[in-house]
């Protein structure tokens, strides 16, 4: 009975029609906000492996409103640009610069593109030039840099095909590239939006499949829309050498992805084909993957993958036959790929879940089995003949599990050098050191013998101290040969540049330092500086943040980070209004749940959605705070999410009273997409806030009916579940002023723009206090200068109303 009267909620709510809609143009928030959002912050920048060489990379924060308005297709999961045949929603630099990480230099290049939109960047193997995209208001070039003459040049027209993806790949010997184009025959794009159709559209399944996806979003529809998607995603490849003339190396098709093997002499290309499919997106349709030589010719054809509509159940679940493809960093020309052991299905109870191949050029031998693994296969590391890491995992148990093993000699078991929670941060031993072997691949450091080094974030319950250690193979024992230990700062190993002269470039940061990077001695214990970003929020750079640790009423730890608004004298005895923000977190223990891995050194970034504004608007602001949702042993986590949603909540409100700075009857929760959806049910559920606001979230779990978040079990297996925790079900609780603000093309998975719609339309059916914003063509996350400047005002406007200015009175009357 719950289930029908849970569908006709649905049904009903969807056809009531919003009221009491408002035209307001674009706003831009308070100044005090708009000095910290209106900012230009300093460029990216990427290194080369030696560290000799580096780019400065300059895009804007915001894209606008018109860049938003450009023409749009959603097609099988994508969102393209049918006119630049790129994705809508891609970011573009405006600039790239020279930067001599020696001298400091900033050098301008020469003959770069007017107007850039440059995107796709990437150093070529022996990092002397640099690559890139530029997009004209016609279609996609490709460009590339000469970085020691500091000169650009433009390879080809604006032709390239960029729809799902990086449209070219460098040649291992950097002579060139091979590049997908668009067809020279090419059929005219489909109006689907005025065109009449011929007939119904049609799904059956008569034969009685399961086939349990998620909600994606983006997908075919009909005829019309799998022609468009052909037609968009159609390339010839082309080789183009580095004067920029271009022959035809395979003739056309839909080309997802072109490895070239280490040595050069091949090419592994991935092509998708019909049948399409409209209930999961282009990666799960059909896909040969082949095998040709440099010259184009076809050499070995190593799977051809059907449409995979239907998987098992859970998170572990993956297709049947070959997956995983990849070269052998170590090898001139070896793939290597993964084959499910126990049908792809985490129900089954086998010995062995997957079983690791390799195959040598020319690829006519027979298959040679590299190993066997006991939980799901996650990859390889290389190092030589006789050794390499496999890494494997178990999402249901966050199990992950590292072993040596030799790759040469299947007798030899793998020796496991690491097993463990991987939510347990403070136990990571790190990742193994790898440098550049004579392919530019990355491989194992066995520059001294049987000692590798470890590189390691360091996280403990005294903060984060970054480490590197020795490991010996032998003696299967650890070395500690540097360890952060300034407690001013938090430090970010990025890589080891000379092992031997103990050089490793590093980023140094703290709450008022724009993070910078150093070339760090840990032999001679010195620090240089390479780069001097200037810090671009001065205006807090000096406000008190601290990260507060506290205890949930069932004894775990827990923590958050707290800031005190600027000019604010804690001394005062005055008690502010709070801002809360957080997102809930799945874990299957309590030990990891309560680590912290946030720092009072972190740098203040106010990012668009952050609410660290508020600290200039007089709010007192906890960030971060910890919400983890704990299902240990066969408990699932979501089997008690609101009693431990309601329970993190209390805490953190009841740490930061006792430190006697929040006046508790002004508190504002927030959060975005999961965030939002915990914002939804803290106020339906208790009576901690006078305020929320809950961006692009999901409000009804019976619209994503096979699983959420890390909720495996479907609705009609936890039909409990799934009614408990959806904020619709309990709208007449809702009492509490709450904001939704939702993009208007928000494409995640299960976030529909319906689900803020369909829950503005119950609460205010039931006279709740609500407001419902729609940002016209945002997707999940918000991108428009003016959507942003909007969005900061809306929240602005509500904590003002709700918790500045309410009365003590009317604080009673909500409670």
């Amino acid at each position: 009975m719950k289930t029908l009267i849970i569908f006709t909620l649905c049904l009903l709510m969807g056809a009531v029609a919003l009221s009491g809609q408002s035209n307001l143009p674009y706003q831009k928030p308070h100044e005090d906000i708009l000095k910290l959002v209106n900012v230009d912050l300093p460029p990216s920048i990427s290194i080369n492996y030696d560290g000799t060489k580096a780019i400065l990379m300059y895009r804007k924060q915001f894209k606008t409103l018109e860049d938003l308005y450009e023409k749009e297709m959603r097609l099988g999961g994508l969102r393209i640009n049918p006119v630049t045949n790129i994705s809508s929603r891609a970011r573009y630099n405006y600039d790239i610069k020279i930067f001599d990480p020696v001298s400091k230099e900033i050098l301008d290049i020469v003959g770069m593109p007017d107007d850039a939109r440059i995107s796709n960047i990437s150093w070529s193997n022996a990092q002397d030039k640099v690559a890139f995209t530029n997009t004209t208001r016609n279609g996609v070039e490709l460009w590339v840099i000469d970085y020691n003459s500091q000169k650009s040049m433009q390879l080809t027209a604006d032709d390239l095909n960029a729809n799902g993806g990086r449209p070219y790949t460098w040649l291992a010997d950097d002579s060139g590239f091979i590049v997908r184009r668009l067809p020279e025959e090419r059929p005219d794009i489909i109006d689907t939006e005025n065109a009449i159709p011929t007939g119904p559209v049609i799904s059956e399944n008569m034969e009685g499949q399961m086939a349990q996806n998620r909600t994606y979003q983006d997908l075919l529809r009909n005829a019309d829309d799998e022609a468009n998607f052909e037609t968009l995603m159609t390339s010839e490849l082309y080789r183009v050498t580095m004067s920029g003339f271009s022959t035809l190396w395979r003739e056309a098709g839909m080309y997802t992805s072109i490895s070239p093997s280490p040595d050069g002499e091949y090419m592994l290309i991935a092509s998708i084909k019909r049948p399409f499919s409209y209930i999961v997106p282009y990666s799960r349709f059909p896909t040969d993957y082949v095998i040709y030589d440099k010259n184009g010719r076809l050499i070995k054809v190593m799977a051809e993958v059907p449409l995979t509509e239907e998987l098992p159940k859970g998170f572990m679940a993956v297709r049947e036959g070959p997956r995983s493809f990849s070269w052998r960093d170590d090898k001139p020309a070896t793939l290597t790929w993964a084959v499910a052991l126990d049908g792809g299905d985490p129900a089954q109870e086998v010995d062995y879940r997957d079983e690791v191949y390799e195959l040598d050029a020319p690829f006519n031998g027979v298959d040679k089995l590299l190993c066997s693994t006991q939980l799901r296969y996650y990859g390889m590391t290389w190092g030589n003949d006789d050794l390499a890491i496999v890494n494997e995992y178990w999402w249901n148990t966050r199990t992950i599990r590292t072993s040596f093993i030799n790759p040469s000699d299947l007798s030899q078991p793998p020796v496991v050098f690491s097993e463990r929670n991987y939510q347990d941060r403070y136990n990571d031993p790190g990742s193994f050191v790898t440098q550049r072997n004579e392919f530019g691949n990355n491989v194992l450091d066995l520059s001294d013998g049987d000692r590798l080094l470890l590189m390691g974030d360091g996280y403990s319950a005294e903060g984060k101290f970054p480490f590197i250690d020795e490991y010996d193979l032998n003696t299967q024992e650890k070395k500690r040969l540097y360890r952060a230990s300034d407690e001013d700062k938090v430090e970010s190993l990025v890589k080891i540049i000379d092992r031997k002269a103990g050089k490793v470039l590093t980023r140094l940061e703290s709450s008022n330092m724009f993070p910078n990077y150093y070339m760090r001695n840990i032999k001679t214990n010195t620090v240089e500086p390479i780069t001097d970003f200037e810090n671009p929020y001065e205006v807090i750079a000096d406000v008190h943040k601290e990260v507060i640790n506290y205890k949930r009423e069932d004894g775990l730890d827990l923590s958050a980070t707290l800031y005190l608004p600027v000019g604010y004298d804690p001394s005062s005895g005055e008690k502010l209004p709070m801002l809360m923000w957080a997102y809930p977190r799945e874990y299957k223990d309590k030990s990891s749940a309560g680590q912290v891995t946030s720092s009072s050194n972190d740098f203040t970034y106010p990012y668009y959605g952050s609410p660290i504004y508020w600290v200039n608007r007089g709010y007192i602001v906890l960030d971060n705070a910890a919400f983890p949702i704990i299902g240990e042993g066969d408990d699932e986590p979501n089997d008690s999410f609101i009693d431990q949603l309601v329970s993190n909540a209390k805490a953190a409100i009841d740490a930061v009273d006792a430190m006697g700075y929040v006046d508790r009857s002004k508190v504002a929760v927030g959060g975005h997409s999961y965030g939002a959806f915990m914002t939804a049910n803290l106020l339906s559920h208790s009576d901690l806030f006078a305020a929320g606001i809950a961006r692009s979230g999901a409000y009804n779990r019976t619209l994503t009916p096979f699983g959420f978040q890390s909720e495996e079990r479907n609705y009609w297996e936890a039909p409990e579940v799934y009614y408990e925790m959806s904020p619709f079900m309990h709208a007449e609780k809702m009492k509490t002023p709450l904001l939704l603000i939702h993009g208007d093309a928000d494409n995640n998975s299960g976030t529909y723009p319906m689900q803020s719609e369909r829950y503005f339309n119950a609460l205010k059916g039931l006279g709740a206090p609500v407001r419902l914003v729609m940002l016209p063509r945002e997707s999940h996350g918000y991108a428009a200068e003016e959507s942003i400047f909007h969005m900061l005002w809306e929240q602005d406007q509500w904590l003002e109303n709700h918790l500045r200015e309410k009365s003590d009175e009317q604080v009673k009357e909500n409670k």
